[in-house]
């Protein structure tokens, strides 16, 4: 079984985040930008990657299971690191912990064009981006 993490790779701030994943926790999934995957074959939709970071773990046969969001894709993508992430994952992933987090979550999500190496558009839900991008 393979996984894939997705983020959204037009925020500066994820893929800050995303080159932080790849540099220092050693997950076996492959950590990519939703734009750059067919996200329909991994069973998702434009707006639940542009809500919150995804983990989708692909059997043998290339069946995608069912996603995890937000907190709970960074905890399961912590424990497929093993080693020191896997305890920090396994705590992130309990309910009572995923329940405090998740506001949290949603608060740098909805404030991540002002979080460090963000940018304006990050502000800005998927449709306007294109809309923008199709202007310039």
């Amino acid at each position: 079984m393979t996984a894939v993490f997705l983020y959204d790779g037009d925020c500066a701030f994820c893929s800050s985040c995303a080159r932080f994943v790849e540099k220092r926790i050693p997950t076996g999934a492959d950590v990519a930008a939703w734009q750059h995957r067919d996200i329909a074959v991994l069973g998702l939709t434009e707006a639940e990657v542009d809500a919150a970071v995804q983990w989708v773990e692909v059997d043998g046969a290339g069946r995608p299971g069912a996603p995890l969001s937000g907190p709970a894709a960074i905890a399961a993508l912590l424990k497929d690191a093993g080693g020191v992430w896997r305890p920090m994952g396994a705590v992130l992933g309990l309910r009572p912990v995923l329940a405090v987090v998740w506001p949290l979550y949603r608060w740098v999500a909805r404030n991540r064009d002002k979080m460090p190496g963000g940018t304006a558009a990050c502000a800005l839900p998927q449709a306007q981006r294109e809309a923008a991008r199709k202007t310039e």
